[in-house]
């Protein structure tokens, strides 16, 4: 593929490397040599990085990421889970009630380390995959104040987000514009809850409409990040989306690097 020639600086706040090869869907797939290899054709400079689902926890796989990171302009995230199901339904507060799946979750003691290990700059959380945190880890979220990038989609709609989440004071930045798989109404629904949440950003990985693109930017040209949703998405494809929006260059810039800077501290432009 090319490499793109834009002009822009491009950081990327979505993409996922996996660290185990025996787990990767096809080779290459997930692996970070080719993931930064994509991001030099596309003209990204810097991306976030998380692991890919687990069923026995994420601590291995989160150091097994940050590893990866070092040496590359690759940004570790800590993926978390939680003990409280996603869903509204009676079965899901019965769930809720004697612990999700059994087994253990993530605690405000391992935010804390996370927050504190200079190897992380944010957490990574897939409701539908791995639960909901209990209060006591989203105050902890909420003390280091770090970016929760979070799974949006039908699994757990924005309204679900809104109730679970913005009622802390967490950055959160919301994926696929709240709308995993290409649901247009969730994706308005996310738009509007701009209005209210201060503290709340979308990421464009995966969402391909032109129209709830070019309106969120228009309406909150300063809360839209870039994501690719690498390895899913070639970087190159994600940024000739939203260089074909009709939108202002000034508003491009925030989405492609500004805003992911003041969220996300080390994708801001290095000062030297």
């Amino acid at each position: 593929m090319l490499e793109l020639e834009h002009g822009f600086r491009v950081v990327d706040v979505h993409a996922r490397v996996e660290p185990d090869e025996e787990r990767r869907p096809r080779p290459g797939l997930g692996d970070p040599e080719q993931l930064e290899r994509e991001m030099h054709q596309a003209g990204v400079v810097r991306a976030v990085v998380y692991p890919s689902a687990r069923e026995e926890g994420y601590l291995k796989a989160n150091n097994a990421v940050a590893r990866m990171s070092v040496g590359r302009p690759l940004v570790a995230f800590a993926r978390i889970d939680g003990a409280r199901d996603p869903g509204g339904g009676a079965g899901s507060r019965l769930r809720n009630l004697t612990g999700r799946n059994g087994g253990d979750h993530t605690t405000p003691e391992d935010v804390e380390q996370y927050a504190y290990d200079d190897r992380f700059y944010g957490f990574k959380l897939h409701p539908g995959k791995d639960g909901l945190p209990t209060a006591a880890v989203l105050e902890q979220l909420a003390d280091v104040a770090q970016p929760l990038l979070v799974h949006g989609g039908e699994d757990i709609p924005p309204s679900a987000i809104a109730d679970a989440l913005l009622g802390y004071d967490i950055p959160v930045i919301l994926s696929h514009f709240g709308a995993h798989p290409l649901r247009a109404d969730l994706m308005d629904a996310a738009i509007s809850l701009l209005d209210d949440h201060d503290q709340l950003y979308l990421d464009t990985s995966v969402v391909r409409y032109r129209d709830p693109l070019e309106r969120a930017i228009r309406e909150h040209p300063d809360r839209v990040l870039f994501g690719s949703g690498a390895p899913h998405t070639h970087p190159n494809v994600a940024v000739m989306e939203i260089l074909t929006l009709d939108v202002p260059e000034d508003a491009m810039k925030k989405v492609f690097s500004n805003n992911a800077g003041r969220v996300v501290e080390p994708l801001a432009p290095r000062q030297f």
